[in-house]
């Protein structure tokens, strides 16, 4: 049971019904095509025991649930080699519901103003000597959804549990059960959002389609804004991991489906709970999630920034180094062989993963060998003894 699965069976009724805009237009074709043999492929052959299987290509959309695994696994075996011995808070910062409709028309100037807001107000209070008076580090993804698959943008981010002086010469850490008080950080991530959308108004880059600014602002100054912070579950090691689950995640997996049919969808929410939709309805709120061509969904501030990942965070890292000789550095041929070794994908998963894709399914000892579609089969079953 898979979303490609209720795209085929009822893509071409929603798309009757409906008018779709070309991303996701876009989106439902690669979705439907991914792992068919409309985007080609080759047969994997077990050279011991001689099964074979038709492997297709993938379709590589960032919104395909099958098509993410492989780029999470890279992604978190990068973002390792950045982490710092200390703990860590999960943030996380909500836009409100009357702020819903104007985030839809508007999705990439309001998905930008909330990655602006939400790393300002972390780094401002931050940097405030009154508080911790250090540069922190902040992972921000963005999500857009609910576990009913409900609009509902929200940035999700790892802070660290400290941060480095101004002058680079100290590191100042939080306490490990408190960051800032939330009421505080809640207030003024609404201030720069707000300062944020009039100056966006001003300029264009956001349109009502209804009301006036004015209003809109007083009516989201009056409300509170949902800021949530714990620290997450687990060391340093961790971290990553569990905001791994966050980064490369579409509006709902595949494992979540439970069945379908004519009347409905019915998928897995959360505590043991499913909700059954009409399969337009599933379509149309699985497309609620498509993102805006290009736009950039995890970002990086303060000490884990590009800008000072080799100055700020190094010096960081060696405040914070314990008293253990320090790991030499590879050698050149060290390098040159991991590289050799990563030459294909099938390897990186196998490194970053666990995941052996060329082992046999049917055997488990064969090597699967790929050969193009449609070529007769080189490959023999390797013989064994007869111990009748």
């Amino acid at each position: 049971m898979e979303v490609a699965d209720i795209f085929r069976a009822h893509g071409a009724v929603y798309r009757q019904q409906r008018v779709l805009t070309p991303d996701q237009a876009r989106v439902m074709r690669a979705i439907e095509a991914c792992r068919t043999p409309a985007l080609g492929g080759h047969l994997d052959v077990c050279e011991r025991c001689g099964h074979e299987q038709p492997s297709y290509n993938s379709c590589r959309d960032r919104h395909c649930p099958k098509c993410q695994s492989l780029a999470q696994a890279r992604w978190i075996d990068g973002r390792m080699e950045r982490l710092l011995p200390v703990h860590y808070f999960h943030v996380v910062l909500t836009l409100p519901p009357s702020l819903r409709p104007v985030a839809r028309r508007n999705q990439r100037a309001v998905y930008k103003l909330l990655f602006e807001a939400a790393s300002e107000a972390l780094l401002t209070l931050g940097g405030d000597e009154k508080r911790l008076g250090g540069e922190l580090g902040i992972t921000a993804v963005l999500h857009t959804w609910t576990r009913e698959l409900e609009y509902h943008p929200h940035l999700h981010c790892i802070v660290t549990g400290g941060g480095l002086s101004p002058d680079g010469l100290t590191w100042r850490p939080a306490r490990r059960k408190y960051l800032f008080p939330i009421r505080v950080l809640s207030l003024l991530f609404r201030r720069l959002f707000l300062e944020g959308l009039a100056r966006a108004h001003d300029k264009g880059d956001v349109r009502l389609d209804e009301g006036d600014l004015t209003t809109l602002i007083k009516t989201l100054s009056a409300i509170d804004w949902v800021v949530y912070v714990k620290p997450p579950f687990g060391g340093p090691e961790q971290v990553f991991r569990y905001l791994g689950r966050y980064t490369h995640r579409v509006g709902i997996s595949n494992q979540r489906l439970l069945s379908m049919d004519e009347h409905g969808v019915r998928f897995a929410t959360k505590n043991g709970q499913t909700i059954t939709l009409p399969p337009q309805e599933f379509i149309r709120r699985f497309l609620l999630h498509v993102l805006p061509p290009g736009f950039v969904k995890i970002r990086h501030y303060g000490l884990w920034a590009a800008g000072h990942v080799h100055t700020r965070l190094c010096a960081a890292r060696g405040l914070l180094a314990t008293n253990e000789p320090p790991a030499q550095p590879p050698s050149v041929a060290e390098v040159q062989e991991q590289l050799d070794d990563d030459n294909t994908w099938q390897q990186r998963l196998l490194r970053l993963a666990g995941i052996d894709v060329t082992r046999c399914p049917r055997c488990g000892q064969g090597t699967m060998v790929s050969r193009p579609l449609g070529e007769p089969s080189a490959v023999r079953p390797v013989a064994t003894a007869d111990t009748s």
